[in-house]
């Protein structure tokens, strides 16, 4: 009897050794407006992939790392808003529309030339529903009803007047923001917590990137969200979709800082295999290698700094100089460097390495800060107003390597306190020109690709790959930016007991990312609330007015 007492008590120290969450200080309530990706993946869940998104609204800024952030912060300009209001016009239009509006509408109204009540009532229940994010309020209905009525009065035309109707809907800021709504929290635990909707729009912004749909509402106002059971069950089962891929595209497109791109200029002179095609072809280059090794194989996330396997499209090819089967159109092939080619991980591919580089030539100094600010999570300050880059960007200067001539900075008492932590690491790509192709020499003298991370040496990059994936930042920074970017905020001080147990557990999992995302998405951190400095009453008064302006504009 007392051996199985012993056993079953240590069955019970077992079970008793996994170590808890612990307790964050929350989130203080907020509104993050949606990106311009969030905004069509919505528009396309809710009205189907035949409605085009024509435009788009201004960007969001990128804060403290991640465009996620800025969300917070963004504010809708006069000009900003004629661009909502554009976009939604066309949307509402094409809805109404004699070829569209049988999938649209649960309802037909009595007559198409006068108002039916009923009929828009239903329709704008259901849309707002979806568009909202939760039911909207009596009042919240009232708004497109009443305008979508007299619209219909006054120009004899039922859907004429949903599509005013609609498009207010769709310039609200219950639609163009997700709001945090709050409740007391009836279990005590704290003063308040997330509504069940916001706790749905929450996760599936974070693992879906689009606004929840009517499975995950369902559950949120069956109370399913409440218990951390029911919270497990939606979450494997989202993980389990083929949509989980534009989650994880959305966070490592935002990670990536591919933005960026949209500037992304080459000397066609100096370059001529780079072109349009490789820009859009090395951003997809990068998403796929991603998706490939950390949620197909389910590799360790720090092999993605020393993997050889990757994907090419003929006009990659050309800039890699590697053979491929030269497919038709621009499909993709899987490809694996031999273990002779010096290339690996993806710093070494174009979409990183062409990118932290000048339109001309490489840059050590870009690549080192891209590093660390990209992948380390650290801030490099931007360099004094005065600096006096002339001596290092001569293009008589006598150096004939970048290494060489990056030795200006370093005796520049202005310049050395940051080169110091962004050249030694840069310079490890150096074998890669400004279009990311390879060479050996430059100007006709051997290119060293030695340098060093953090007291750390390397021979070259793949050498840096490999001290990168060896670097505890590396993976630090990862679970501390997808945490960042699931809660929508910066973590404070109150998150640090959790942060260490997050970066533990993804330890203990092999460093899997998926591991990493569904403890994030099933953690109470996710939905923690703090004191919030006002309820979610003075937010959605704020939306209501701002429909109803938006209604009276467009009036004729």
């Amino acid at each position: 009897m007392r051996a199985v007492f012993a056993l079953l008590l240590s069955f019970v120290l077992l079970v008793g050794c996994e170590q808890p969450e612990p307790p964050t200080d929350g989130s203080t309530p907020a509104m993050r407006r949606l990106s311009n990706e969030q905004y069509r993946n919505v528009i396309t869940d809710v009205f189907g992939p035949h409605i085009t998104v024509a435009g788009q609204a201004d960007s969001l800024l990128r804060t403290e790392g991640l465009l996620a952030l800025g969300a917070q912060t963004a504010r809708i300009t006069p000009s900003g808003f004629e661009k909502f209001y554009s976009m939604a016009r066309s949307i509402a239009q094409q809805v109404v529309n004699e070829q569209n509006r049988s999938g649209q509408f649960q309802c037909e109204p009595a007559s198409i030339t006068e108002p039916d009540d009923s009929c828009a009532k239903q329709f704008f229940s259901d849309v707002g529903r979806l568009l909202y994010r939760r039911p909207p309020t009596t009042d919240e209905l009232a708004i497109p009803v009443t305008a979508a009525n007299d619209s219909a009065v006054s120009n004899g035309n039922f859907y004429a007047g949903i599509a005013l109707g609609l498009a207010g809907m769709l310039t609200s800021p219950q639609f163009l923001f997700v709001i945090d709504t709050t409740e007391p929290d009836a279990l005590g635990l704290s003063k308040w917590q997330l509504t069940s909707h916001a706790k749905a729009a929450r996760l599936s912004f974070l693992l879906w990137n689009t606004t929840p749909n009517k499975m995950l509402l369902d559950a949120a106002e069956a109370g399913e969200l409440d218990t951390q059971e029911g919270v497990d069950a939606h979450v494997d089962r989202m993980m389990a979709s083929h949509r989980l891929e534009a989650g994880v595209r959305a966070f490592f497109t935002d990670f990536f800082r591919f933005e960026e791109f949209d500037t992304l200029e080459k000397d066609s002179i100096i370059y001529p295999a780079f072109s349009a095609q490789v820009i859009d072809d090395s951003k997809e280059q990068l998403l796929l290698t991603v998706l490939d090794l950390l949620m197909e194989r389910k590799e360790d996330y720090r092999n993605l700094f020393t993997t050889k396997k990757t994907f090419l499209t003929g006009p990659l090819a050309r800039v890699y100089r590697v053979p491929t089967s030269r497919p038709t159109g621009n499909a993709w092939e899987p490809y694996e460097f031999s273990q002779s080619d010096p290339r690996a991980g993806v710093l070494m591919q174009v979409g990183f390495a062409a990118l932290a580089s000048h339109p001309g030539r490489s840059s050590p100094t870009l690549r080192g800060m891209a590093i660390r600010e990209a992948f380390l999570c650290q801030h490099i300050p931007s360099p004094p107003g005065d600096v006096d880059f002339s001596q290092f960007e001569d293009p008589e200067s006598p150096d004939a390597t970048a290494k060489d001539r990056l030795e200006a900075h370093s005796i520049e008492p202005a310049c050395a306190g940051c080169h110091k932590i962004m050249d030694p690491i840069g310079l490890g790509l150096e074998q890669l020109d400004g279009s990311a192709q390879f060479r050996t020499t430059e100007n006709e003298t051997v290119i060293d690709a030695s340098g060093e991370l953090d007291g750390i040496p390397f021979e070259d990059g793949a050498g840096l790959g490999r001290v990168m994936s060896q670097n505890p930042a590396t993976t630090a920074c990862l679970a501390n930016r997808l945490t960042e970017y699931a809660l929508g905020r910066p973590l404070g001080a109150g998150d640090r007991n959790y942060m260490e147990y997050l970066e533990q557990k993804f330890a203990d999992t092999g460093y899997r990312f998926p591991d990493l995302l569904r403890r994030i998405a099933t953690s109470r951190a996710l939905y923690a609330v703090s004191e919030p400095a006002n309820n979610a009453g003075p937010l959605q008064g704020a939306a209501t007015s701002a429909t109803t302006l938006a209604i009276a504009e467009s009036q004729p």
